[in-house]
């Protein structure tokens, strides 16, 4: 079973930048969609953005589309989520997680990574 490893996240000003990456243990995740989701305290996991296999389609939910850039490396298995421009509400667990085909929600996901915190101050 694949696993995944969330690096790169921590404390930024509001403004500033972050990448995330998302390292794959077998590079058989080049054949699955991957996303990135969010969970801040209190509040459900969500969808931020998501690619297909080849990295040829790219999804976002409205409130990041514009600032941040979802892309992978198939030859490295890894995922990366560009984040710029980042708001205080940003602020949140990100967590990577693969699926047999792309879901603009938490279902049909799977192999969900531990968690990088993002911390956005104001």
């Amino acid at each position: 079973q694949v696993q995944l490893v969330e690096s790169g996240g921590g404390l930024v000003q509001a403004g500033g930048s972050l990448r995330l990456s998302c390292a794959a243990s077998k590079r058989t995740v080049s054949s699955y969609a991957m996303g990135w989701f969010r969970q801040a305290p209190g509040k459900e996991r969500e969808f931020v953005a998501a690619i297909n296999w080849n990295g040829g389609s790219t999804y976002y939910a409205d409130s990041v589309k514009g600032r941040f850039t979802i892309s992978r490396d198939n030859a490295k298995a890894t995922v990366y989520l560009q984040m710029n421009s980042l708001k205080p509400e940003d602020t949140a667990v990100y967590f990577c997680a693969a699926a047999l085909k792309v879901e603009l929600t938490t279902r049909g996901w799977f192999a969900w990574g531990q968690g990088t915190q993002v911390t956005v101050s104001s």
